[in-house]
């Protein structure tokens, strides 16, 4: 049996757990174990099916051009590797190959040099940036812009990605190289969903790829081929050494550590400048002793930079500049409009890049791009100049990245493209951030800017980085009690919040909330968002004891100083019937939600966020009060305009997945509710995180589908998990933990288990009247399991 697609009379048929079925008119995808459900229109599944890639259609960077010694033997048995059992059932490991090695080592370069040499032997030749989950869905959303720009035009990133996708499925014989991978398991869902073709990875990381692909370590030049690489780059291919250059390059290459980056550069180094090997032996003595045992890649680079840096900087000084900026940006695709500020003539900078690039500082990339090293801009960071208050290059880094902003007036739809690319180089300026260095007016405009996006993308869960920054700068420069300060302080809790950690999201809001008070006073509309969010995060923490009274006193205030349908006070009505709904209260939770629905409507829109999720609780809500037949068309509806909106892995688009699989559980279909919660987790663990508390909810639900299944074996394991988990990071009595807790007791009754299931009964049941009480629907619940495993128990004893 194969495991993906298997070529029909039809179209596309699917078999085994990572297979994708696309018809000709069908608008909903779904690809893959764990894999992302993605509503396309006909037309755009049509044209993957339909559309060709062009002869030689790929996005290589560079070119292979250039010196490659000592890996015939690599190539070699990377192309045997790819192509082994090419004509049998593929399976995920057959065409996939994965090149790891310490920096500095040519794993890249390996890869490079492969897909120019068989690029012919393939359709189409993909290359994609994989240092996280969000390059990967970029990089395949840049191929569907390629193949098919009329209808990628006005499409998002993740519909693009999925397209690339079925357009994969649907063409054999590709290549796709998933460059410098930090976590191999960002790959698995894509090499389960894509076997008709090549997959080649490069990855520092040697750990982890067991059950993903077989690997292929690569390790440093032997010292004749370290020899060829270095003296081919200083004096050509043709040339014929001397015994004393052959000996000075023997000892120069090993003093460089055989480290391919190193002989690159020096080599690069010794063409342009025409010195001696034994000169630039000299200069390097004089720069660093020689390393002590062992390689160091960091310090072999920091031993070369230093010359080959003086030489360009007497050739362009604005290439070292540029260079020194870009050390502090992310490696790969930094846009040549980035570095436009820094050298504002085009032709400069061209000169100036060139510059760079001849003595192998930087490559060039698609799309206008260029990449650095990362073993280089470490070594360049670590670099000061006399007593300088901050290494060289950060200021300009962090004015080119401000001055890269999308405008504050237009739509953020207008600029997707562009935040997607400049979002990397933002992160990257915070990560590296020297330690004692002041985020200065512009940069923290900078880091709010982006958290707002990432915000307005549902992705608040990313910014508690940002959020800090942004808080440090304003405290400082504006006072600790400064309106705006203590803005950036609530948005900061906020993010610890939808980062799942309430440890520090709680305190820091009741924080923002006395200050607020005691400056504002206490009925200014901050000052009552504040108090709203407070008490969300007690109903997160399941403390409704201080939840409900909290949004009672801030809904009433909301009502009479801002009135009945301003959007403050609907929010807060919202979770004040979600509230009541998590207290057992149906009786009060669901005529308030249905009057926040009638409201949210009509003031705010049928496709407002707003509206969405309070539909979508209304929904939760009937499917708690038995009512299914209301509830599934609620939340089928309301599923439909979040994807359509808000897009497929928006957060507030899992919940409603997760409350649809929910209610297809309850009405005992369990052939759609389990593939749909898996499909949620999967895209939760990706996108929230593997311990969010939304991502342990859905785990303990699959869990609890799998027990209605009757699959044991799979519910257990599951159930331990998440309760390890949320007891790690919600507490052992939140309200999750004790769900949680009483479900696994039950599968161990179940399991005939009674020994294990009979404590954690007691165990849950004295928690649970502590927490919600005793007459808490969950409570009277967990109390007539334990009543029934108590009479089992007594059963079998007798």
């Amino acid at each position: 049996m194969t495991d993906g697609l298997v070529p029909g009379a039809g179209g596309p048929q699917a078999t085994g757990q990572r297979s994708v079925a696309v018809g000709g008119d069908v608008g909903v995808a779904i690809t893959g174990d764990g894999a992302r459900v993605v509503m396309l229109p006909a037309e755009a599944v049509r044209w993957a099916r339909e559309v060709e890639a062009p002869p030689g259609a790929g996005n290589l960077p560079g070119s292979a051009s250039g010196v490659f010694v000592g890996r015939e033997d690599e190539l070699a048995t990377l192309r045997r590797l790819l192509t082994a059992e090419g004509e049998a059932a593929v399976t995920q490991g057959s065409g996939t190959r994965a090149i790891h090695g310490l920096g500095g080592i040519g794993k890249s370069t390996l890869a490079l040099h492969y897909a120019h040499a068989h690029r012919h032997a393939y359709t189409l030749v993909w290359w994609i940036n994989a240092t996280s989950t969000e390059q990967v869905v970029a990089g395949l959303a840049a191929l569907a812009t390629r193949l098919c720009p009329q209808w990628a035009a006005s499409a998002g990133t993740r519909e693009r990605a999925a397209w690339a996708i079925l357009w994969l499925q649907w063409h054999p014989g590709w290549l796709l190289v998933f460059d410098n991978v930090e976590d191999p398991a960002d790959l698995r869902h894509y090499l389960g969903t894509l076997p008709d073709g090549h997959h080649l990875a490069t990855s520092r990381i040697a750990t982890g790829w067991h059950s993903i692909a077989p690997t292929m370590p690569l390790g440093l030049l032997d010292d004749d081929t370290a020899v060829a690489l270095l003296c081919s780059l200083a004096f050509g291919p043709d040339h014929v050494l001397t015994p004393a250059q052959r000996r000075d390059a023997t000892a120069l290459a090993t003093e460089l550590g055989h480290l391919p980056l190193a002989l690159e550069q020096a080599g690069a180094y010794l063409f342009e400048t025409g010195i001696t090997l034994a000169d630039y032996r000299v200069m390097l003595g004089q720069v660093m002793n020689a390393a002590a045992g062992g390689i160091d890649p960091e310090r072999t680079i920091a031993r070369i930079w230093r010359h080959t840096l003086t030489a360009i900087e007497r050739r362009d000084p604005q290439a070292i500049t540029l260079l020194h900026a870009m050390a502090w940006l992310a490696p790969g695709d930094i846009p040549r409009t980035l570095l436009a500020p820094l050298c504002p003539d085009p032709l400069r900078l061209g000169e100036a890049l060139g510059a760079l690039h001849a003595y192998n500082m930087i490559a060039f990339t698609g799309h206008q791009g260029v990449s650095v090293h990362r073993l280089v801009q470490a070594v360049l960071r670590s670099h000061r100049t006399g007593d300088s208050a901050a290494p060289r290059g950060r200021y300009e880094a962090e004015r080119a990245v401000h001055q890269a902003l999308p405008p504050e007036s237009d739509t953020e739809a207008a600029h997707t493209g562009r935040w997607q690319r400049l979002i990397p180089h933002v992160m990257a300026l915070l990560e590296t951030t020297p330690p004692g260095h002041p985020t200065s007016s512009d940069t923290s405009a900078t880091y709010n800017a982006t958290a707002q996006h990432l915000f307005l993308q549902g992705r608040d869960y990313q910014t508690p980085g940002l959020r800090k920054a942004v808080l440090a700068h304003n405290a400082r420069a504006l006072g600790d009690t400064h309106p705006e300060t203590l803005t950036s302080r609530h948005n900061l809790a906020h993010a610890y919040r939808e980062a799942g950690d309430l440890e520090r999201a709680i305190p820091l809001f009741e924080t923002t909330l006395a200050q607020r008070v005691e400056t504002q006073g206490d009925a200014l509309p901050a000052t009552l968002v504040t108090r709203n969010q407070l008490a969300v995060s007690y109903l997160e923490a399941g403390d409704l004891e201080r939840a409900i009274p909290l949004f009672e006193t801030t809904l009433a205030q909301q009502v009479q100083i801002l009135g009945d349908t301003h959007p403050d006070t609907l929010t807060t009505r919202h979770s004040l019937a979600h509230a009541y709904r998590e207290a057992g209260d149906l009786e009060r939770a669901i005529p308030l939600f249905e009057t926040t629905l009638t409201q949210s409507e009509q003031t705010q829109g049928d496709t407002h966020s707003h509206t969405l999720i309070t539909r979508n609780q209304l929904a939760a809500s009937y499917v708690e009060a038995g009512d299914l037949e209301r509830a599934i068309p609620l939340f089928e509806t309301t599923l439909a305009q979040q994807v359509r909106t808000l897009g497929d892995t928006h957060p507030d688009t899992l919940t409603t997945r997760h409350n649809l699989a929910h209610a297809h559980r309850e009405a005992g279909d369990l052939e759609r509710a389990i593939p749909l919660f898996e499909t949620t987790l999967a895209q939760q663990v990706r996108t929230l995180g593997d311990t969010h508390r939304h991502t342990l909810i859905t785990r303990n639900q699959l869990a609890a589908s799998y027990q209605r299944a009757g699959d044991l074996e799979r519910a257990i394991p599951l159930f331990e998990t998440t309760l390890d988990q949320q007891v790690r990071t919600l507490g052992d009595t939140h309200p999750d933990t004790l769900t949680t807790r009483h479900n696994l007791a039950h599968a161990y009754r179940e399991a005939g288990d009674l020994e294990r299931a009979i404590p954690l009964f007691e165990t849950t049941l004295a928690q649970s009247e502590r927490v919600l009480g005793k007459t808490h629907p969950h409570t009277v619940i967990t109390r007539s399991q334990l009543a029934f495993s108590y009479r089992e128990a007594g059963t079998a004893q007798g």
